[in-house]
């Protein structure tokens, strides 16, 4: 059976409204889609590094306790585990603050043997940076070698646009590895400079067969050569965004891995079985916006086995 694998940060997240802490959350892009797919009880090993520390002790037990596989998980001893405070504004959109020590060495763990239409995530500024980025690009080389399906989430914040000129090379090279890219509009904005679906596919067809493009509120737009779909979102009051996008990435390979599409069928698939997966992943992402989890929550990943059992 295909395996899931996702690469990216590890990271203590402290969430602050009105100027207090309201809870402590292990996150990270990668790895809070990670621990959704692992409590859905989907096959998912987590490649990423901590710190031998505290922190590292309590995202390592969090993976292990939500069927998250550590085996390809580094523990360093030169430096600490990273923290990000993330303030939640009126909308309960994040601003953050990352307090970060890693070691010279990075990602000094032994890739695993990928086999044909295994599903590999990745993305944020983790897969740009300078000092993971030759381990990032050699993983990508051998997913990509041994057919694996893989998925790309720039997750592409505001705070990095004055870097945009420097990092594009970096970022259309990934999007080349990709046979999906789920880039939301404040992405694409970031990036191209692109404010609608239309102009963002004309930016990425040439490196990637998939885009899904979400919007928020204003719904989820996908793109391929031969379709235009637009699937609506219900309005919600949410209490955190945090891991909304990563909860739909989460939505997106547990629906791919369930229905068993291989890497060449996905750019084959049509309107009903895009707008199934999609239908999947907005649920799952407003599940996550109604809590301060940043992923789905236990209740309700064991109501969703027993619908697929």
């Amino acid at each position: 059976m295909p395996h899931i694998y996702a690469v990216g940060e590890t990271i203590l997240d402290i969430i602050f409204k009105d100027h207090q802490p309201r809870a402590a959350k292990p996150g990270g892009s990668s790895f809070n889609a990670s621990i959704t797919l692992g409590r859905l009880g989907a096959p998912i090993s987590l490649i990423s590094e901590t710190g031998n520390d505290k922190v590292g002790d309590l995202i390592q037990e969090f993976m292990e306790q939500n069927g998250v596989d550590t085996n390809y998980l580094s523990r360093f001893d030169n430096g600490q585990s990273a923290i990000a405070l993330a303030f939640l504004n009126e909308h309960s959109d994040a601003e953050y603050q990352f307090y970060k020590d890693y070691p010279h060495q990075r990602l000094n763990v032994e890739f695993p043997k990928f086999r044909k239409n295994d599903l590999l995530m990745f993305g944020s500024f983790y897969a740009l940076n300078p000092g993971i980025r030759p381990r990032v690009v050699e993983l990508l080389h051998q997913a990509s070698k041994e057919g694996v399906t893989i998925m790309y989430d720039p997750n592409f914040r505001n705070s990095h646009a004055a870097e945009r000129g420097e990092l594009m090379a970096m970022i259309k090279e990934n999007m080349g590895f990709a046979s999906i890219i789920r880039a939301s509009d404040e992405d694409l904005v970031n990036i191209f400079e692109v404010d609608n679906p239309d102009d963002a596919w004309e930016q990425i067809r040439s490196h990637c067969p998939v885009l899904i493009y979400t919007a928020n509120a204003q719904g989820v737009h996908l793109r391929t050569e031969d379709l235009d779909l637009f699937v609506d979102v219900d309005r919600i009051k949410p209490l955190s965004t945090i891991g909304a996008g990563d909860t739909f990435n989460a939505g997106i390979l547990y629906g791919l891995h369930r229905s068993g599409y291989s890497g060449d069928q996905i750019k084959e698939l049509d309107r009903h079985q895009w707008k199934e997966l999609i239908g999947v992943a907005i649920e799952f992402s407003k599940e996550v916006c109604l809590s301060y989890d940043n992923y789905l929550p236990v209740e309700y990943a064991e109501k969703v086995k027993l619908r697929y059992k």
